[in-house]
């Protein structure tokens, strides 16, 4: 077995995509947030948080390799550098860098060709979304990622509304690496006029009622059709393999759904 034999996996997407190669017995610590997939709680020793962590635990596992994601563990790599360990961080945000860095994390561990089988199989669903939504309607979408300040979808899960059959109506801010770059004011909402709201509140579910209560939101297309929506975060709000199966293939059917009520 080449590459890191002993791999402390920061966020969830690193684990589940090492499992999805069968190459999770390299795996010596998760996060605390890892759900899928769901046996790896079960498996593993859990190390982190999502910000932060025990750099005292991880060190004792003696890892040659951690993986972590983004600016937003900035501090806790920091940290693990400085008590000499190997990190990684990397910082996709967009579909194709999610593909990008399954390529690189399939390299690391030896199974590049494992990986593209699995790419593959993404890029022939992908295929087949276009081919049957070519001509339809496409319901404009409003995904929620969080209510205060109210957050708008980043820049993946923008993309993948957009290839499922769907407007983003903040595109515009989807890009947006810090979360404040893609705030929204109900006001913009209200202008916008979606067809559906999808709410995935990452760490606390949708409180449905509130939201309708919002100023004026009666008004709204997707609530007058009832077209409001709770999604799973564990399944689209991770850049990882979860993205592109289960939280595309639910941005699917939820859009198509939408669609009827245009």
């Amino acid at each position: 077995m080449n590459g890191p034999q002993r791999i402390v996996c920061l966020t969830e997407e690193t684990t589940e995509l090492l499992y999805a190669l069968g190459e999770q017995d390299r795996i010596v610590g998760i996060s605390a947030f890892t759900e899928r997939p769901a046996r790896a709680k079960q498996e593993k020793p859990i190390v982190s948080a999502f910000t932060g962590g025990s750099v005292r635990r991880i060190r004792a596992l003696e890892p040659d390799l951690v993986v972590g994601f983004s600016d937003v563990q900035a501090e806790l790599a920091a940290q693990l550098i400085h008590a000499n360990l190997p990190v990684l961080v990397t910082n996709q945000r967009s579909v194709s860098e999610i593909l990008e860095t399954m390529q690189l994390m399939g390299r690391i561990v030896d199974a590049s060709d494992d990986v593209e089988l699995l790419i593959a199989d993404w890029e022939r669903r992908c295929s087949a979304r276009q081919k049957a939504i070519a001509g339809l309607p496409r319901p404009r979408v409003y995904f929620e990622e969080w209510d205060d300040p109210q957050l708008s979808a980043i820049l993946w899960v923008s993309e993948l509304i957009e290839l499922a059959g769907g407007v983003n109506i903040f595109a515009d801010r989807a890009a947006g690496k810090a979360s404040r770059e893609r705030a929204v004011q109900p006001e913009e909402v209200l202008e916008r006029k979606p067809d559906l709201i999808i709410g995935c509140w990452c760490g606390k579910p949708l409180d449905e009622p509130a939201l309708r209560a919002r100023e004026q939101y009666d008004a709204l297309p997707a609530v007058q059709a009832n077209q409001i929506v709770e999604m799973d975060p564990a399944i689209i709000l991770q850049p990882g393999l979860a993205a592109l199966t289960d939280g595309f293939d639910t941005l699917c059917r939820v859009i198509d759904e939408a669609r009827v009520s245009l």
